[in-house]
């Protein structure tokens, strides 16, 4: 492997992760809306849901339009997940409500090594994006976590409207800085990462965390 010029970084997983489990999060609000439902078995079920998902990538959309297929696309997931657990459908108040709080940092942490690794990598001359399965709300949740100033372009499967395993968005990546492949390496914990970046021409770095 030759010594990349640039890094192409996965978010969640392996930059940023959730405090609380999902199923806290929508069991907490959904107490809210007079839906008892146990965490536990949002959580069950969660994953297998989101795996089956569609992917989040919308092709043509931007502005209004792209946030309402974001919120569409999370408010199935969220009456999926009730549903799976023995809840009714999600209200759509409880679904405008889920969506806005994950905007928040606060629920959300930055790996202790992230930081750290950032910086040393910039003071070598290693330049640095991001190349993830998000919508539009991560661009405001990087800056809010300290993360932002570190990055050089930020590439988010919704906005492109193609999502990891396919090689699109890691090319899209590689023209805003004006690279090839052959000069970046990717990070991520996925198998989707692997995927995507081989048949993008990238060297795949996997992250494991607990």
């Amino acid at each position: 492997m030759v010594r990349p010029q640039a890094l192409l970084l996965d978010a969640m997983g392996t930059l940023i992760g959730l405090r609380q489990s999902v199923g806290r999060t929508y069991a907490e609000a959904a107490a809210e809306h007079g839906l008892a439902v146990s965490a536990e078995a949002i959580d069950a079920a969660f994953g297998r849901l989101y795996r089956q998902a569609p992917p989040l990538a919308f092709p043509g959309l931007s502005g209004v339009a792209l946030l309402a297929a974001e919120q569409q696309w999370w408010g199935e997931r969220i009456t999926a997940a009730l549903q799976a657990a023995g809840a009714g459908p999600a209200p759509e108040a409880l679904k405008r409500q889920l969506f806005e709080r994950f905007r928040d940092p606060g629920l959300w942490k930055v790996y202790d090594d992230v930081l750290p690794s950032l910086e040393r990598w910039r003071r070598r001359g290693l330049r640095l994006a991001v190349v993830s399965n998000f919508d539009s709300r991560l661009h405001r949740l990087l800056d809010d976590l300290g993360l932002g100033a570190q990055l050089e372009a930020v590439v988010i499967s919704s906005e492109v409207g193609a999502a990891k395993p396919s090689p699109r968005p890691f090319q899209i990546a590689l023209e805003r800085l004006g690279l090839r492949a052959d000069q970046a390496w990717h990070l991520g914990d996925s198998p989707e990462d692997g995927q995507g970046a081989t048949a993008a021409g990238l060297a795949w770095v996997q992250v494991q965390r607990p």
